[in-house]
Formats: C-alpha cells, structure tokens, sequence
C-alpha cells in the first residue's frame, strides 16, 4: 500500500520525464487502475501506483532503452529485440525496483506485462493492461466502448477481448507478435472456455 504522499512525489517526476501527452495519458492509466481495482476489490493505492508508473521508461528511445538493458544485464530474447515496443515495460519494471524504490513484485510485473500481458497474469496485471488499452485519451481502437463496459465486469473476458482484437491488428498489419502476448492470447482463451 503506497502514501498518497509518494504517489503525488511520483506524479511530479512523471510530469518532468514524459513529454505533455504520454504524461496525461499516465495520469489516466493511475486514474483507471485506481478505479478497476475499487471495482474489483484489489487495493487502489497499488493499482495507481502501477498506472502512474507502467510508461517510466517510454520517454527512452528503442535502441536506448535495449543500450540500458544490456547495461544492467537485463537479457532481452529473440521476441523482445524483434518487438523492441515492448521493451520500455521491461526496463520500466528495472526502474520502478532499482530506481523507485518499488518492492512489490505484483507491481512490478504489473508494469513489466503492461505491453504484452502473460499466461496466468494476476489480478492487479490485468487491471493495469487493461487500463492502459481503456484509459480516457484513448480513441482508436474500434473495441474501445465494449472493453470499456467489460472492465468492470469481467477482467478475464475483457482481457481475452483486447488481446484477440490486439492480435488480429497486428496480424493485419504484418507486425511481429511477442510470444508473451500469443500466450497470453491463448491462456484466456482455454480460461474462457472451461
């Protein structure tokens, strides 16, 4: 459980690494997390800690961020070095730990799965992923206002909506797809069906 007094610290130095629009986009993410897990009775002080925290790392560009991993001997497999999008999470997770002080390893992974979820995710991952799709300056993504009505009913449904859509626009877009997201995919979806 995090002090509104740490979380407000954290806002600032947010609001001096994130350029105006990732920044706002953040402070949705905190406020959505916040309320799912209200919603869904997970502690919100961890969720809005988590949201705040997911994009830490975003304002590294890629090959930067892959410089810092290997810095800190954070080894990067094939997938990751193949979708480098996804590996502001990965070090995102290192800073929110060695830099931030951060010890809770749900949040941690909360803010290392944000991009491509995983097989068995816990409840404060889903929340964040899913904030993160959701949150207000979202517009997109054409599943928007069914994700949205799903968020606060079924975690899991909502997850295997997202994912599936996700997927099949990356598909469409003849982009590679992490593993992690593929079985991420796959786990809802045998969830799902039992």
């Amino acid at each position: 459980m995090y002090k509104l007094e740490l979380i407000q610290q954290y806002r600032a130095v947010m609001a001096s690494k994130l350029d105006p629009k990732r920044y706002e986009h953040t402070l949705g993410v905190s406020f959505v997390a916040a309320s799912l897990a209200m919603a869904h009775g997970y502690d919100v002080s961890d969720a809005q800690m988590a949201g705040l925290l997911h994009d830490c790392a975003k304002h590294f560009p890629e090959n930067v961020l892959i410089a810092k991993c290997q810095k800190h001997g954070i080894v990067l497999n094939e997938d990751q070095l193949r979708a480098p999008s996804v590996v502001h999470a990965i070090y995102g997770a290192y800073l929110a730990e060695h830099k931030y002080g951060i010890s809770d390893r749900d949040v941690i992974n909360a803010i290392r799965y944000h991009t491509t979820g995983r097989a068995g995710m816990s409840k404060l991952e889903k929340i964040v992923y899913i904030a993160d799709y959701i949150e207000p300056t979202r517009a997109a993504a054409s599943l928007l206002p069914e994700a949205r009505a799903l968020a606060f009913k079924d975690l899991d449904l909502c997850m295997y909506r997202i994912l599936s859509d996700t997927v099949e626009y990356l598909n469409k877009k003849g982009v590679f797809i992490d593993r992690d997201t593929l079985w991420a995919h796959d786990y809802f979806k045998e969830l799902l069906s039992k």
